[in-house]
């Protein structure tokens, strides 16, 4: 298994959707989906999209599609739990906590 990927980027892109839900910036795709209309439902639509997207790839096989499938899910995943009101911190606490 890889793990040359430093998991600090998933801190750093935390870091980043939380300055936009803070201080949104005109342009940035995370500031329209946390400004949408449709509120967390438009964050929710995203990741309802992107979780068939992953099923897909991971399905037919095609693991260059698979990793950006993920990606993409786990992005709005996490701006999916900031529209929530929740911490990744607490994702990570749990996580950890499982993993005991």
């Amino acid at each position: 298994m890889k793990t040359t990927a430093d998991p600090q980027v998933i801190a750093e892109i935390w870091a980043v959707i939380c300055d936009r839900a803070d201080h949104p910036k005109e342009g940035s795709y995370t500031t329209r989906l946390l400004t949408d209309a449709k509120g967390i439902d438009k964050v929710l639509e995203k990741v309802g999209e992107e979780s068939t997207e992953f099923i897909l790839a991971v399905k037919n096989g095609v693991s260059g599609s698979t990793a950006s499938e993920a990606a993409d899910l786990l992005f709005h995943l996490l701006v999916a739990l900031r529209a929530a009101g929740v911490d990744l911190s607490d994702v990570m606490d749990e996580l950890e906590h499982r993993r005991k």
